[in-house]
């Protein structure tokens, strides 16, 4: 008799401590080291192997330092369109800003349950890429204050608007300008989260038309399959898409701060 299967879409973003860690704690507050740590230093530990696998300046470069090039040229491209000559400073933060989301997503859609681990995706939940947000909008802050002093507010006020109308622009402004971080933030882990709870439910579809018989797993089972195939090469792509938008937004906002456009 089959046994009926209870798939639950949420428990894969569940953070859980490891290694009997639960009881660490600073004053009063859980530090244990958790799955969700345990895969960004997976992530850390990925992009500084492949930096360095690209640090050899070989005359006739390989594939790998190829790689390593073709990525820091594309982010210093990219800079270079959005923030200027002066967004050359920012190629290491931002290279290392795009490379570990893309590898933190990548390792997050690996198959890795075939060999019973569990990839944790901690780009899925608001609290890590809140972080990465902050850490972005707070040099945005630092940029726009050390070089602009007080005019750097200039940027709420748009050239040309009517003095009537500079209390509620800037106020507009102002508030647009705050939620940014909340905004960069929630898309990267709104885009995460929502494929893989689509891939959860779907998998459950397939299991559940499995154990139903032949007639609902032709019926259900074998569609939701296909289904799934399809949305994992969107997942894939959706991966470096996000990360991409996440670098390219931080562009944008460096480009306020550095010359108040």
């Amino acid at each position: 008799m089959a046994v009926e299967a209870k798939v639950d879409p949420m428990h894969q973003f569940a953070i859980e401590p490891l290694f009997g860690s639960s009881n660490w704690a600073i004053a009063g507050h859980n530090v244990a080291f958790t799955n969700s740590a345990l895969w960004m230093a997976l992530a850390t530990v990925v992009l500084v192997v492949f930096v360095l696998g690209g640090l050899k300046r070989e005359v006739v470069p390989g594939r790998w330092q190829m790689a390593v090039e073709s990525f820091t040229g594309f982010i210093d491209s990219m800079l270079a369109t959005n923030v200027g000559p002066n967004g050359k400073k920012y190629v290491p933060y931002i290279f290392s800003l795009f490379m570990f989301i893309l590898f933190a997503n990548f390792l997050g859609l690996m198959p890795l349950g075939l060999f019973g681990i569990h990839p944790f995706t901690f780009t899925s939940h608001f609290t890590a890429t809140g972080v990465l947000s902050i850490m972005s909008f707070a040099i945005v802050l630092v940029v726009g204050f050390a070089k602009h002093k007080l005019h750097f507010f200039s940027l709420f006020v748009p050239h040309g608007t009517p003095v009537a109308m500079v209390p509620p622009i800037f106020f507009v402004e102002l508030i647009s300008f705050l939620v940014r971080p909340f905004s960069l933030g929630l898309r990267l882990f709104v885009a995460m989260m929502a494929g893989h709870v689509l891939l959860e439910v779907l998998s459950s579809f397939v299991i559940s038309g499995g154990n139903a018989g032949p007639i609902l797993f032709a019926v259900a089972g074998v569609p939701s399959f296909v289904l799934m195939v399809g949305i994992c090469a969107l997942e894939i792509l959706v991966a470096g898409i996000q990360a991409y938008v996440f670098a390219l937004l931080t562009c944008v906002y460096l480009n306020d701060a550095e010359n108040l456009h």
